[in-house]
């Protein structure tokens, strides 16, 4: 049964959410940023629910945090909080978060929101040389991009740099990648490159 993390210092929604998500998996309650520490330290999540106002800090930093860990960036993040500003909606989605639900909110579509998620993830297997995401195989020792299609197997012909952005995204599907943390990751943190170099690149 997969395993959801549930950030919230609210009792109340706690029961809620655990009523609406009963049939997608097994819900587990953090009122607190160090309760959450210490759960995600142990176990292996799925997908985290996560209150932007908790007692002991921000849900907005600890996003951040967790995404700053090669499991938290495999692990999706869905903000479930009051606060429904704009500003506060992009600071969730620059922290790191993959969707962003207001209160007061419906349980249907939170389970919604919740079972496409986990389905995207699911979506994404990776197994030894290569990467598998829908109609895609990506072999990484040969820099190779495979298209499945009705007609049968095609071979995308793509620069060493195409093929990297292409493992990112592939890797971060549906997730909102600044053009900074792209850089870094595919050209590298010590290469000068200018910013637009991503546009012309992603474009393609």
């Amino acid at each position: 049964m997969k395993q959801i993390l549930l950030v919230e210092d609210s009792q109340e929604i706690f029961h809620l959410v655990r009523g609406a998500l009963d049939s997608v998996g097994r819900l587990v309650w953090a009122p607190t940023v160090e309760t959450a520490r210490k759960e995600l330290s142990g176990k292996e999540f799925e997908l985290i629910l996560l209150d932007v106002g908790l007692p002991d800090g921000s849900g907005f930093d600890f996003c951040q945090e967790v995404t700053a860990t090669p499991k938290g960036k495999r692990t999706p993040i869905l903000f479930l909080t009051a606060h429904d500003e704009i500003s506060e909606k992009l600071m969730g989605f620059s922290a790191g978060g993959d969707d962003y639900i207001t209160k007061p909110f419906s349980p249907l579509e939170l389970k919604a929101r919740v079972e496409a998620r986990l389905r995207t993830v699911s979506q994404l297997k990776v197994e030894g040389d290569s990467l598998r995401w829908k109609e895609l195989e990506l072999l990484k020792s040969k820099q190779q991009v495979l298209l499945y299609t009705q007609k049968g197997q095609e071979v995308a012909d793509l620069t060493s740099i195409e093929f990297k952005l292409m493992m990112l995204f592939a890797q971060r599907p549906e997730e909102v990648v600044l053009r900074d943390e792209i850089l870094n990751e595919v050209w590298g943190e010590d290469v000068h490159v200018y910013s637009r170099s991503v546009d012309t690149h992603v474009s393609k």
